[in-house]
Formats: structure tokens, C-alpha cells, sequence
């Protein structure tokens, strides 16, 4: 066992008095800053201890400290694949402990915070459910400590996600609906039913799925469920799964769109084994965010005649 985790072992856990919160916490920054180091390796976890996550009960709340760029909260692709399914797992166990998707986003120094509402008792359970969460992220070995409220009462700034179809509140939802959002099949399977509940809690006047145009609408589509899932830079997916959740004719048409977004370059490609790989070009970002939340297209993407 590491020293942190006997640290907080001995200090009793979850319970332990505000006294020892000094030491836990000097403890716990150095081993923040050990787990974002390791989460840049090619296996992360793997020399010595684990990734560490922090995780408490607050007021009224349940609440995470993830060893990643808290900008994660106003721009999903500042971290790498690594960490964000290292994210996503964190969103899946404070969902499914606490039972609400009303996931927000905060900072402890560089830290990212997150928290949602529920029942402080229900942090002992926290640890087990992340293990869930976690399991077969590949290249990972990770493990979350319970603390005392006292130790991360200090994470502020907590607001909703940026965005309604931003990858934190795409994975609260996919956990909601009794997914697992780091895990890929899991993800695929629950994805558009989550972008659904969150288009219609969306006040935003135009939703993709309202799009009057066929192409457009499956433009704004494609690319809204990529960025929920968060597919940008080298996180990437197999171009023939733009296609689902069409029906029908819009099928094809998908399929269509989906080169028209790569002669854009609003996609970018990463040839793979017998596949085609796809994802979100984080140089366009500002033109895929307008496309997606405003229907605005780009003077040099060419969509299919409707």
C-alpha cells in the first residue's frame, strides 16, 4: 500500500477528524502531480502505484478530484484518450452512486473537480463503483481513495459543462441510463438515447434533430455524437459508425455527409488495419461548435444535394 493510501488508512478513511487533514492533503498534491505524469505515459500505473482520484463527500454532494486539466471543463480535448476514459469512469461511478446525471465541473489548483448531487453516506461505496468504472481501460491501472469532506472542501468554481452535448454531460447520461462510459461498446450502445435527453433539455432554438435540412441534420449529428463522445484529435473511431443510428435512406446519405465532412476537413482520418478511422479535427473546432450548435456552415464543406 503507497503512503497516501496509509496515510488515510490510519487516519480513518472517510471519517477521519479535521486534524489530519493537513498531512492528507500535503500527501495527496505530489501524488496528483505523480498520476497526470503517468497518465502521459505509453502504459500508465504500471511502474509503481496506480493513478490516483480522489473522491469525498461535500455538502449535500459527492464529489471527485481527477488528475487532469480541469480546462477539460470548457474544452473536451485538452486530454488525451487516456484521461478522459479515466474521466469518464469518474463521471460513471458519481452517477451511479449518487443516481443523478446533474454532473459539474470545478478546479482544485490544476486539478479537475467534479460533483454531483447526493447523500454524503453514500461516499464509502464511491471506491467500488469506480473500480467498475475502470476496469478494462486499456493501458491503465487506477484507483480511487475516499477521503474526509475537509480534504477536498477547497474545489471551487463548480458550473455545468459547456455545452450540451459537452462529453461530461454525454457520459453522466450514458451512466444515467445504466451504461459505462469508458467503456467503448457500452458507450456505442447507449450514446444516441443519451444525446436525446439532452437535446430535449437543451432551451437552444436549433437542436441538430430539428434541422430542417437532411443533410445538415445528419451534419450536425454525426459531428455532435463525436463530440459527445469525444472523439477529437487522436481519439477516433471507425468511419463506418457515422452511420448508426440513421435509418433508412439517411443511411447513406450519412455515409455521404461523412466524406463531405472529411473533404472539409472538418474530420480528419487515421488509416487503420482493413478500417478507416475518423475523428473531429480540433483546428476546426470553432466551425464544427457553430455547425452543431447553430446549423452554421463552413464556405468550404460541400454537403450533399437534399
Amino acid at each position: 500500500m503507497d503512503e497516501l493510501a496509509t496515510a488515510l488508512d490510519e487516519a480513518g478513511g472517510v471519517r477521519a477528524a479535521r486534524e489530519s487533514g493537513a498531512r492528507l492533503r500535503a500527501l495527496l498534491e505530489p501524488e496528483l502531480s505523480r498520476s497526470a505524469a503517468e497518465l502521459t505515459k505509453p502504459r500508465s500505473g504500471y511502474g509503481g502505484a496506480p493513478v490516483t482520484v480522489a473522491m469525498a463527500p461535500g455538502d449535500a454532494v459527492l464529489r471527485a478530484l481527477v488528475p487532469v486539466d480541469a480546462g477539460l471543463r470548457a474544452d473536451p480535448h485538452v486530454v488525451g484518450e487516456r484521461a478522459w476514459l479515466l474521466v469518464a469512469a469518474v463521471v460513471g461511478a458519481l452517477v451511479e452512486v449518487s443516481g443523478s446525471a446533474d454532473v459539474r465541473a470545478g478546479a482544485r489548483g490544476r486539478a479537475l473537480a467534479l460533483e454531483v448531487p447526493g447523500d454524503p453516506a453514500d461516499a464509502e461505496l464511491l471506491a467500488l463503483a469506480f473500480e467498475g468504472h475502470a476496469a478494462g481501460i486499456d493501458r491503465l491501472r487506477a484507483q480511487a481513495l475516499v477521503f474526509p469532506a475537509h480534504v477536498l472542501a477547497d474545489a471551487a468554481g463548480f458550473r455545468p459543462p459547456i455545452g450540451a452535448a459537452h462529453p461530461l454531460a454525454v457520459a453522466a447520461r450514458v451512466a444515467a441510463l445504466g451504461g459505462r462510459p469508458a467503456d467503448q461498446a457500452s458507450l456505442a450502445e447507449y450514446e444516441e438515447a443519451a444525446l436525446a435527453v439532452l437535446e430535449a433539455d437543451d432551451p437552444a432554438p436549433a437542436r441538430p434533430h430539428d434541422d430542417p435540412d437532411p443533410a445538415r441534420r445528419v451534419a450536425r449529428r454525426i459531428l455532435q455524437r463525436l463530440d459527445g463522445m469525444g472523439k477529437w484529435g487522436g481519439y477516433h473511431t471507425d468511419f463506418a459508425h457515422l452511420a448508426r443510428g440513421f435509418q433508412g435512406n439517411e443511411r447513406a446519405l450519412a455515409d455521404e455527409v461523412g466524406e463531405a465532412l472529411l473533404a472539409a476537413g472538418l474530420l480528419a482520418e487515421k488509416p487503420s488495419v482493413g478500417q478507416r478511422h475518423v475523428f473531429l479535427n480540433p483546428r476546426r473546432a470553432r466551425d464544427i461548435r457553430d455547425l452543431i450548435e447553430q446549423g452554421e456552415t463552413p464556405p468550404d464543406l460541400r454537403l450533399p444535394p437534399s
